[in-house]
């Protein structure tokens, strides 16, 4: 069960026991954690919006955005090593990636009205059309797909360390981050990779299902699923900015 979403890999039910069908997850309970998910981070990037455009300052918002940045990937590795501990972990994630997003939304909102609006839209709208396209077969999470997605995302995830490590010397990597052709062209690429993950995380939930996982996994699966979105929606706005910059 390979999948490159570094919560939902394929050693995860290796590692946990299986129990009765009353006592095991099942995808009716995994939505619903995903929707505590969703309102936690909801809550969080609703107050970290209000709050900005009450004074439109970046500064407003730069600490809680560093600060909730950091807790999620501490909390995100916490709960990839203690799959028990995400009934607990899973929450608090949530919240603190919901003010990145939060913070993130409201500085692009400010330079292009409306586009925060488009980008859930797009997000929502891409969930579903994947949900509906592995639910029908069209998309089958075949070995062949599953590998091909994990390369892909594992070279996106390089171009972005390295692209980090030239800003830590105040150079940029050339073209992926400009407005023009090729910047947009990339980050179309990344949007459809990224959405070909959810293929791979609905993959890893029924197969949580069928094998009987225990019921904490519920939340371990709800929360690769947030993972998935929230960098699908960071993608979409940066690609949107993108367009609108031309």
């Amino acid at each position: 069960m390979r999948t490159s979403n570094p919560a939902l890999n394929e050693n995860v039910f290796t590692n946990v026991g299986y129990v009765s069908a009353d006592e095991a997850m099942t995808v009716q309970g995994t939505v619903n954690k995903s929707f505590i998910l969703l309102l936690c981070a909801l809550v969080t990037s609703g107050w970290l919006w209000i709050k900005f455009f009450q004074s439109p300052d970046p500064a407003t918002v730069a600490p809680w955005m560093i600060g909730g940045a950091i807790a999620g990937l501490i909390l995100a590795v916490i709960t990839v090593f203690k799959m028990t501990w995400a009934p607990i972990t899973a929450p608090i994630y949530a919240l603190m990636e919901g003010l990145v997003i939060g913070g993130v939304s409201a500085l692009a909102e400010m330079q292009f009205p409306g586009i925060v609006i488009q980008a859930v839209m797009g997000t929502f709208g891409t969930f579903l059309a994947m949900l509906a396209a592995y639910t029908s077969g069209v998309i089958k999470a075949t070995e062949k797909f599953k590998l091909g997605v994990v390369a892909a995302t594992g070279g996106i995830a390089i171009i972005y360390l390295i692209s980090m490590v030239f800003n830590l010397f105040g150079a940029r990597v050339p073209y992926i981050h400009d407005s023009g052709m090729i910047g947009i062209g990339f980050s179309l690429l990344v949007c459809v990779i990224a959405a070909l993950n959810l293929v791979l995380d609905f993959d890893f939930i029924d197969n949580g299902v069928r094998q009987r996982a225990p019921k904490y996994m519920e939340w371990y699966g709800a929360f690769g699923l947030m993972v998935t979105l929230i960098w699908l929606y960071l993608e979409i706005l940066h690609l949107l900015g993108k367009t609108r910059h031309r």
